[in-house]
């Protein structure tokens, strides 16, 4: 198995501080190995400071770092649109250095004027392929000499991703990225399972979609590499509504899981969390995966039992398990049913002789020690 790296998108929820450092040093002490810092909304200068601090952590720990681009853009849109959206994306690629990113995840946006078709993939193709260069641009930048950012120096840029979108309105359906990814050397799909399972009403369900997912991207662009985000997600007709968390779904994370362990050896995969509850998701997936490895192991022992005792009796493999089956099934038929212990009845209380009434001198007493009774109701809930 090539290997499986799990984070989550931005700063868990359940670190004290709040900065990207602070953030790193958690994900790290629960035993996940990448993240991705959220720029989608907009950088601001101060940002920077902590950027390279935890540029400088992610080098030193081989940790990976990835960054998420603006959420909103209109890559599609008119000039002036564009060109927002652009000066956003700058930023973005200038933190990505400084934060050396491996992954850069873009959105592309509304169709607008294009609409689904041939002019709209060439036009996004082109915008990419500015964006790529850019990114040269920016990491060899021979005017900029940084000692302390050896990734910069030896390192190779950052990868642009293209997140496949959620909704049917949105330029970046699977096949759509595909087609753009194959034409843009430095880009890489970003597949967004949650968005992926929203297009297609539902149909991630089987560790067969998984491996048709992924071999279908793989015979396409011809990589081991993938990068993905993974949550739960409500969904109406074919538009993603909003993400879940992963059990109150109905994306199930654990056909992913058994497709990694039994059929992805060949997968070079970074999961990256984007449910609500972030990395206890991530861990949530970590677990997942680990049982997975677990079933394998039981399974392949079982196999390997049943190849050493063929080979004393001179009994064929398939004899075996079918015996094995055979008898799993004659335990459970003939294993008694356990009857519910019996409570014990309990026994007849016995009468107790009514006290006789307070003197009214006591009444006063009495209603002084359970005075705070009525309070007490507005305080349970």
């Amino acid at each position: 198995m090539m290997g499986v790296k799990l984070g989550p998108a931005g700063v868990p929820l359940s670190c004290k501080g709040r900065t990207i450092v602070e953030g790193m040093d958690d994900i790290i002490a629960l035993g996940l190995e990448t993240m991705e810092a959220q720029t989608v909304r907009l950088i601001q200068p101060q940002h920077f400071e902590q950027y390279w601090q935890a540029g400088v952590l992610a080098n030193k720990a081989e940790f990976e770092m990835n960054i998420h681009g603006p959420y909103y853009s209109e890559l599609l849109g008119n000039r002036v649109e564009r060109g927002r959206s652009l000066a956003k994306i700058e930023a973005t690629l200038q933190a990505a250095r400084t934060i050396n990113a491996r992954h850069i995840t873009l959105h592309t946006g509304h169709y607008g004027d294009f609409g689904r078709g041939t002019a709209a993939n060439e036009q996004v193709a082109n915008i990419f392929s500015s964006i790529v260069d850019r990114v040269g641009e920016i990491w060899h930048d021979d005017e900029d000499e940084f000692p302390v950012f050896p990734w910069i120096k030896d390192g190779t840029p950052s990868k642009i991703g293209i997140e496949t979108s959620g909704r049917q309105e949105l330029w970046g359906s699977l096949e759509e990225v595909i087609e753009v990814v194959n034409h843009v050397e430095g880009t890489i799909p970003v597949l967004n399972v949650a968005h992926i399972h929203a297009r297609g009403h539902g149909r991630m369900k089987t560790s067969e979609d998984y491996g048709e997912l992924f071999d279908m991207v793989r015979e396409s662009i011809g990589t081991k590499e993938f990068y993905c985000h993974f949550s739960g997600v409500e969904h109406r007709t074919g538009n993603a509504m909003h993400y879940t968390q992963i059990k109150k779904s109905d994306l199930n994370f654990e056909p992913l899981a058994e497709f990694i362990v039994e059929d992805g050896g060949w997968l070079d995969i970074t999961l990256i969390s984007d449910s609500p509850l972030l990395e206890h998701d991530a861990m949530y997936m970590l677990q997942n995966i680990d049982k997975a490895k677990h079933k394998q192991l039981e399974r392949k022992a079982r196999e390997d039992r049943r190849r050493a005792l063929a080979a004393q009796t001179g009994t064929s493999i398939e004899d075996l398990q079918r015996r094995e089956e055979e008898m799993a099934k004659l335990r459970t038929q003939s294993k008694p049913e356990e009857k519910p212990a019996e409570e014990p009845k309990p026994e007849p209380a016995k009468e107790k002789k009514k006290p006789k009434k307070a003197p009214a001198s006591k009444k006063k007493e009495e209603e002084d020690v359970f005075s705070f009774d009525e309070e007490d109701d507005d305080d349970l809930f």
